[in-house]
């Protein structure tokens, strides 16, 4: 068995994680965590330089799945660029015309709003 701590939004729960995957807590209350310094975010893939003048953007708010062209990647109108996970459907984000794929500006997991710059073409 392994002990661990673990911290959710500033709770402290103490946890034993048996050989088994079986998680148990102690019958105590959580305790109040003092406040962490924010972690930073994580860094955006570097946009190749001199970045696409045709951009492609998040239709709504999601969660990067998967990325379907990288950069130098010959793409043709309505070919997948990369997949949003918007309202746990994984929904296509299509190059919008023929092009090279100039730049990926997110990376797979991230948080993006609608509107939100996701990747360049030239």
């Amino acid at each position: 068995m392994k002990s661990y701590t673990i911290t959710v939004n500033g709770t402290v729960y103490d946890v034993t994680v048996e050989e088994n995957g079986a998680v148990s807590a102690p019958a105590t209350a959580p305790r109040r965590a003092a406040a962490a310094p924010a972690a930073a975010p994580a860094a955006k893939p570097a946009a190749a330089a001199g970045a696409g003048s045709v951009k492609i953007e998040a239709g709504a708010a999601g969660k990067v799945f998967k990325i379907e062209a990288g950069v130098g990647t010959a793409v043709k109108k309505g070919d997948t660029v990369l997949i949003l996970e918007i309202m746990k459907m994984e929904t296509p984000v299509v190059a919008t015309q023929d092009g090279t794929v100039a730049s990926i500006n997110v990376n797979v997991g991230d948080m993006v709003e609608a509107g939100a710059l996701l990747a360049t073409l030239n």
